[in-house]
């Protein structure tokens, strides 16, 4: 059971993560590059994460992939009845909820290009691909990286969002976060200063490398 919420913990933040580097990249790129006078409000709805208590938006959530919401209508077209307590509704939650983490750092390094670098690549004939794939993305690595190991670490160590909308069923919803939960519910401290112990050094050994790839990484782009 114990490998089995490591297992799942792992899959979740790395499928999260993977899709929120497909979504947020062009998130930031339009919040970074976009005129428009409402993209701040977009900015604010993305980053509600970073201050809303995650039981209100696991609340809100459970609305929204129960059954009497969009996720139950989606859940039917494969026969299910609710999005809510599955695995699928838990990378949905995980998506919205690390959000921020993942879209604000590569937004950030979008920024920091300014419009020099793209002005140089239009001259030479670049067309807008060519300049957001050879030019902007190498110049937005760093934000990529901070980008990815933030996603990562955060949904590893998410607990009210997938306890609202996932509960603790072994092997479809159970991540570590709710097995550590559960152990201390249960009077197992053994295995829950087990659990505790290795996230603690979990999110040292990712903060520390993150720490260190971005000092490389800046050393190498100077």
């Amino acid at each position: 059971m114990l490998v089995q919420s490591i297992g799942l913990t792992l899959q979740l933040a790395t499928l999260t993560t993977l899709i929120l580097l497909v979504v947020g990249t062009p998130i930031a790129w339009w919040l970074a590059r976009s005129t428009a006078w409402w993209k701040e409000a977009v900015a604010t709805v993305v980053a509600l994460p970073l201050v809303l208590p995650p039981t209100v938006l696991g609340f809100y959530l459970l609305l929204l992939l129960g059954p009497q919401g969009p996720g139950g209508w989606l859940a039917e077209l494969w026969g299910g009845h609710s999005l809510a307590f599955t695995f699928q509704g838990l990378v949905i939650g995980s998506v919205l909820y690390s959000m921020p983490f993942v879209v604000q750092p590569i937004r950030n390094a979008f920024e920091a290009i300014g419009d020099r670098p793209l002005e140089v690549a239009a001259t030479l004939r670049a067309g807008p691909f060519d300049r957001f794939f050879t030019v902007a993305l190498p110049l937005a690595r760093r934000g990529f990286l901070t980008g990815a190991v933030l996603g990562f670490a955060h949904t590893v160590g998410e607990f009210g969002v997938v306890l609202m909308i996932g509960g603790s069923i072994p092997g479809q919803t159970r991540v570590l976060s709710v097995a550590i939960y559960d152990y201390v519910e249960t009077g197992d401290w053994g295995t829950a200063h087990l659990l505790a112990g290795g996230m603690l050094a979990f999110s040292f050994v990712v903060i520390l490398t993150m720490m260190m790839l971005e000092k490389r990484i800046g050393r190498a782009g100077s």
